[in-house]
C-alpha cells in the first residue's frame, strides 16, 4: 500500500507541473527525482538509474524518430508540399462534405501544435455558402484534425507509446487502425447536417497534384508494407527528400539543426529516466504484486490512469510518458491491452479544456464552448465503443 500511496502523490504532482504549463521532459525529470528521494535510493544506483536511461538502445532509437520527424516536418512545409495536397483534394473531391473534412485531415497529418490554426481559415472557406453554424465548423475543425494521431508514425506519442511497450509500430497502428475508421464516420453524425450536393468541376492538372502525397505513403509503405523501422525509414525519407529537391548545403543544415531541438532531447531523456527510475526504485514490481494479490481487476486501472491523464493534460505524450510505464510489469497485459488504454487517454484529450487544438478552434470561431461540447462529448462517447469492442473480442479469444 505505501508504494500506491508513494506513486499516486508523485502523479498528481506530474499532473500540477503538466497543469502550470512544464515541459513533460522536465515533469519526469521532477517526477525521476521525487523517486529517488522517496525510495531513499543510493548515489550509486541513482548513478546507474541515469546511465541505463542514457546509453539504452530505446533511447538512442526514440532521439532519432522524434528528431527525424521534425525534420520532415520542415521539409513538407518549406517546399510547400501541404498546400499542393490541399489542392490537389480540393480539385479531385467535389462532394461537398468530403471537401470541407478533407482540410483538417490533410494538416492533422503533420504533427504540429499550431496546426489546428492552419486549418480553421481553410475550413472556413470551404463552408462558405454553406448553412453552417459556428460551432459546426469549429466541430469538424477539431475533430478531424485527430484521427491521425492513433495511427500515423509520425505522431511522437505513438512512438513513444511503442518504445515503452516494445509493441511493433505495424501492430499498434493495425489494433488502432478502427478507432481512427470510427472518427471519421461519427464525426459525420455531429457536423454538416443537411450538407448535400457537390462544388464545380475544376481542372483535370488537380490530378498530378497527388503526386505530393508520395512522401507520406512512402513513409507508410516502409512502416507498415515491409517493416522497415519507424527511425530507419524517416533518416531514409527526409535524406532522399534533400536529394530529390536538390537541398543546398546550407538548406540541409537548417532543416538538421531545425530536427535537433532542446525540448524533444529533454522530452526523451525525461521518458527514459522516469521509467528507468520506476524500474530501479522497486515500485512497479511492488506496486504489481499488490494489484495481483488484492485481485483488483485491471481494465479500470487501463482505463482511468491515462484517461485522468489525457483529461487533466490535453496532451498525448502526457499520458503515455506517465501512466504506461507503470503498466509495464502488470501481469496478463499485451497489445490490444496497451492499445485499448491507448485509446482511453486519447479519449481524454479530446476531452479535455487545456488541449490546445480545441482552444485555438473555438478562438478562431470564436465557437460558444458549450455548444461545441455538446457535439464533442456524445461523439467521444461513440468513439470509445471501438475500442471496448476490440478489447472485449480479443479477451474473448485469448481466454
Amino acid at each position: 500500500m505505501p508504494d500506491i500511496i508513494k506513486i499516486s502523490a508523485i502523479f498528481m504532482l506530474m499532473i500540477a507541473l503538466l497543469r502550470r504549463k512544464w515541459h513533460v521532459g522536465y515533469v519526469l525529470a521532477a517526477a525521476s527525482t521525487m523517486l529517488f528521494a522517496m525510495y531513499l535510493m543510493r548515489p550509486e544506483a541513482i548513478a546507474g538509474t541515469l546511465y541505463a536511461a542514457i546509453v539504452s538502445q530505446t533511447t538512442l532509437e526514440l532521439a532519432v524518430a522524434l528528431t527525424f520527424i521534425r525534420m520532415l516536418e520542415m521539409i513538407l512545409r518549406e517546399k510547400n508540399i501541404l498546400n499542393v495536397m490541399t489542392g490537389a483534394v480540393k480539385g479531385m473531391l467535389r462532394n461537398k462534405k468530403s471537401v470541407l473534412i478533407s482540410m483538417p485531415l490533410l494538416i492533422g497529418m503533420l504533427p504540429s501544435i499550431g496546426g489546428a490554426y492552419f486549418s480553421c481559415p481553410m475550413v472556413d472557406e470551404s463552408a462558405k455558402g454553406l448553412d453552417l453554424t459556428q460551432e459546426d465548423k469549429a466541430f469538424t475543425n477539431y475533430w478531424y484534425r485527430h484521427p491521425w494521431e492513433s495511427i500515423l508514425p509520425l505522431y511522437p506519442g505513438l512512438v513513444l507509446l511503442t518504445v515503452i511497450t516494445g509493441i511493433g509500430m505495424q501492430e499498434m497502428i493495425l489494433l488502432n487502425l478502427p478507432y481512427s475508421v470510427a472518427m471519421l464516420i461519427i464525426g459525420l453524425l455531429f457536423c454538416m447536417k443537411g450538407i448535400r450536393g457537390a462544388f464545380p468541376r475544376v481542372e483535370r492538372k488537380s490530378h498530378r497534384a497527388l503526386w505530393s502525397f508520395m512522401p507520406i505513403a512512402i513513409l507508410l509503405a516502409l512502416v507498415m508494407v515491409f517493416g522497415v523501422r519507424l527511425h530507419y525509414a524517416l533518416v531514409a525519407m527526409v535524406f532522399g527528400l534533400m536529394l530529390y529537391f536538390r537541398f543546398s548545403l546550407t538548406e540541409a543544415w537548417k532543416v538538421i539543426m531545425n530536427g535537433f531541438n532542446k525540448e524533444v532531447l529533454l522530452l526523451i531523456l525525461g521518458v527514459m529516466l522516469f521509467k528507468a527510475t520506476l524500474e530501479s526504485s522497486g515500485a512497479v514490481v511492488n506496486i504489481s504484486n499488490y494489484l495481483i494479490a488484492r485481485d483488483i481487476p485491471i481494465v479500470p486501472i487501463l482505463f482511468l490512469l491515462p484517461f485522468v491523464t489525457g483529461v487533466l493534460t490535453g496532451f498525448t505524450l502526457a499520458f503515455v510518458g506517465s501512466a504506461f510505464p507503470l503498466f509495464m510489469s502488470l501481469p496478463g497485459l499485451d497489445a490490444h491491452s496497451f492499445s485499448f488504454a491507448f485509446a482511453a487517454g486519447y479519449a481524454g484529450v479530446l476531452l479535455s479544456p487545456v488541449h490546445v487544438c480545441l482552444i485555438l478552434t473555438r478562438d478562431y470561431f470564436m465557437a460558444d464552448i458549450w455548444g461545441l461540447y455538446k457535439k464533442i462529448i456524445p461523439a467521444v462517447l461513440l468513439y470509445f465503443i471501438a475500442p471496448v469492442i476490440e478489447y472485449v473480442i480479443f479477451s474473448y479469444f485469448h481466454t
